[in-house]
């Protein structure tokens, strides 16, 4: 096959065995076709992976130049904060739920991949967040976010008090349950859950929604994304900062959050025909066309 891709990494949800399947048949076509192979080392076991080299996920982006994920969304976010940093794009084979990201479905992977292979596909850069939190002037964490960085009460049940500057302009201070920032991929998660707008990809903003705030003149608003956005704690006893919700850290009062605009965007190759409007109608079951 002359393909623009030569080394391709393959990550599944380890959890589903009919996707380790799809994973290892996979692996099967894109190595008959001259392609080299690199399996992630927490998708498959050493006796499923067989002949195929197992590789750690965090470096899967330095040594692909291509990742095809088999999964749902989740699967798609702890992978794409590893790729972003090395500028690999990624393809989504669905088998989990919704997925909104996760475009392929599984009947028509081998053609579609196939195409994509050889140059036939639609790109699309999405944007991360890089998260900083500060503790008496000093980093105590930082992390990136594909689709979300989320401030929540903890497990006391009591509201929290915070203060939001964007640019270092004062915005306003709230008391609520939490705060969601979110990217415009994130736009159709919790973020759309918590009464947000949706987002195209291709909008350069970063949206900032309350979660159940105390006074409801606290709507959601959207800054460009090049804005530097920081949440600082005031009263919170058990508050947490929760990224992509796969991980999380514990904040203390007078805690200050620091998230902008990650420098790599995340690169997301879809099949021929993608429409980006497409994909919510179905995905959300919107009215399809009248005439």
């Amino acid at each position: 096959m002359n393909s623009m891709f030569k080394r391709v990494a393959l990550v599944a949800r380890h959890s589903k065995p009919q996707v380790v399947a799809s994973l290892i048949s996979l692996a099967d076509f894109l190595t008959t076709h001259g392609l080299t192979v690199l399996v992630d080392r927490d998708s498959v076991s050493h006796a499923d992976a067989g002949r195929y080299p197992l590789v750690d996920r965090a470096d899967l982006g330095k040594l692909a130049d291509l990742a095809i994920v088999l999964g749902g969304d989740g699967t798609m976010l702890s992978v794409a904060r590893l790729l972003a940093p090395y500028n690999t794009p990624m393809v989504g084979v669905n088998q989990g739920r919704l997925g909104f990201m996760t475009d392929i479905s599984l009947h028509e992977m081998f053609t579609t991949i196939e195409a994509i292979l050889h140059g036939e596909f639609v790109p699309e850069d999405r944007i991360l967040l890089n998260a900083s939190v500060q503790r008496d002037g000093v980093e105590v964490a930082s992390t990136l976010a594909f689709n979300d960085v989320v401030f929540s009460r903890g497990a006391t049940g009591s509201m929290i008090e915070f203060e939001i500057f964007i640019d270092k302009q004062f915005v306003y201070s709230q008391r609520s349950d939490g705060l969601i920032v979110s990217t415009p991929t994130g736009s159709t998660a919790y973020s759309l859950a918590a009464g947000g707008p949706i987002l195209h990809p291709s909008i350069p903003a970063i949206t900032l929604v309350p979660i159940c705030p105390q006074s409801l003149s606290n709507r959601p608003i959207a800054v460009n994304d090049s804005c530097v956005v920081e949440f600082v704690l005031t009263r919170g006893v058990d508050s947490r900062v929760h990224f992509d919700g796969q991980s999380h850290c514990d904040l203390q009062e007078m805690d200050r959050v620091l998230i902008r605009r990650y420098r790599n965007p995340l690169r997301i190759l879809h099949p021929v025909g993608y429409n980006y409007y497409d994909m919510l109608r179905h995905k959300l079951h919107w009215g399809e066309r009248l005439l």
